[in-house]
């Protein structure tokens, strides 16, 4: 009889602990939470990494429960990578299934290089990803910049361009994350020690890069470029850059693009007026692909103070050393 009863109450322990694990696996954390959670499984993560981190962000009861339960599916090893919104109310195994299924339901955007944050915001609107009013204030938001060492106003020229997945009604703030990850993985790359740089100096080759961005059409150009406007800058002279004119009437002013820039332009009292004032402008006016970040950082060596485009339908500039020079090309080439 003491074997039986004990038998019994082992069966009867056994099937209480299935039940409990029946309802922690299918019950949520906080079903009246209300809303949905964006979590990121990053490439090569194990299992147990994403399950202690979906119980640290209180997403699951139970970390061992998904553990066990991926263990009793063979799905151990299935997780996919990638950013998912977990629905408000997701049980353990709704979110097995999300990550296992890997469906993000992501919405393919590419962001051109050189476009500024007003210009990205759109484009991240008309795909319906986020709204443009959210975006563009997420991108001023200055816990991300002191996040990211980042000494400016705004992340213009640190959301690198790039093709990218995002699902409809993603959270702006995590674009922007992001967007700025991708930008110092590709720094690092290029520049393995750009941690070692004090931030002023490197904001400023971000700076030089988003200028670079603009001016440039032939990749191959791109350090010449560099070249001219960092002569210009060690002997304290304006860079004269068109496309600091452009910015100031598309981004400051809101004004259409100018079909040419008049002497009138060339007069606007604004502190990115490269051609009122030496030294750079407060801030980039671009955000810069790797041909501009790599031209700035690695300018050629020439003694050109001038560029002048001379073919527009292949984007080939002429560059020189002295003004008489480039008066003779900008008379020849403007002639034409």
């Amino acid at each position: 009889m003491r074997s039986i009863l004990i038998f019994l109450l082992l069966l009867l322990f056994l099937a209480a602990g299935a039940g409990g694990a029946l309802f922690y696996l299918n019950s949520a954390t906080d079903p009246v939470k209300g809303q949905s959670f964006i979590f990121r499984v990053e490439k090569g993560e194990s299992l147990s990494t994403i399950a202690y981190r979906l119980q640290r962000n209180d997403l699951l009861r139970s970390a061992l429960l998904l553990k066990l339960f991926s263990r009793f599916k063979k799905t151990e090893s299935a997780f996919k990578s990638g950013t998912f919104q977990i629905p408000a109310a997701a049980t353990t195994a709704d979110i097995h299934d999300l990550l296992v299924a890997g469906n993000q339901n992501e919405v393919r955007v590419t962001i051109p290089e050189g476009w500024t944050i007003k210009k990205i915001a759109k484009r991240l609107a008309e795909k319906r990803i986020t709204t443009a009013e959210d975006f563009e204030s997420a991108s001023r938001e200055k816990t991300v910049m002191q996040a990211f060492g980042i000494p400016a106003d705004s992340l213009e020229g640190y959301l690198f361009p790039d093709t990218y997945y995002f699902p409809e009604g993603f959270p702006a703030s995590v674009i922007v994350e992001q967007m700025v990850e991708n930008f110092f993985r590709h720094l690092e790359e290029m520049l393995p020690d750009y941690d070692d740089w004090p931030e002023d100096k490197l904001h400023e080759r971000i700076i030089m890069a988003s200028i670079i961005e603009r001016e440039y059409k032939i990749a191959e150009e791109a350090p010449l470029i560099a070249s001219v406007f960092y002569n210009r800058l060690n002997y304290n002279i304006g860079l004269e850059s068109c496309a600091t004119l452009e910015y100031i009437i598309t981004e400051v002013q809101e004004k259409a693009h100018p079909e040419y820039l008049t002497l009138e332009h060339k007069k606007i009292d604004s502190a990115y007026n490269t051609y009122k004032w030496a030294g750079l402008p407060p801030g980039p006016i671009s955000n810069p692909g790797v041909v501009a970040l790599k031209a700035s950082f690695e300018p050629a060596k020439t003694d050109y103070w001038y560029f002048l485009l001379k073919d527009p339908g292949n984007g080939r500039h002429y560059f020189s050393s002295k003004l008489e020079e480039h008066n003779t090309a900008k008379y020849f080439y403007l002639k034409q």
